[in-house]
């Protein structure tokens, strides 16, 4: 069950790195929330520390030291979850995708 969850945290926070990759320098500044660097090297950290989590699981070899993987990618999903909740919104309203744009007619 845990490694199911360390999946679905991998996946959070290869999101969150992918997102951050993919957004320019300039949008970062713009909505003052840091800069890539800053973003790209907590989400990149979070994804390293999350891909550890689950080698474990991975190769059936039980660690002494799960507890703490565990929560090293815990943080690290947090990490992610407050780049995807806080900064991504921020950076689509910057980019013209964000909720206060009705320009497309739609509601969402």
């Amino acid at each position: 069950m845990l490694a199911v969850l360390g999946a679905v945290a991998l996946g959070v926070q290869i999101w969150a790195l992918t997102d951050c990759l993919r957004t320019p320098a300039a949008d970062f500044q713009r909505v003052s929330k840091r800069s890539k660097q800053f973003w790209g090297a907590l989400t990149a950290v979070s994804t390293f520390f999350g891909f550890l989590y689950l080698l474990p699981a991975a190769t059936a070899l039980v660690a002494p030291n799960m507890g703490m993987l565990m929560i090293i990618n815990l943080a690290g999903a947090t990490v992610a979850g407050v780049y995807l909740a806080d900064v991504r919104p921020a950076l689509a309203e910057v980019r013209g995708r964000g909720r206060g744009n009705q320009t497309r007619g739609t509601s969402w």
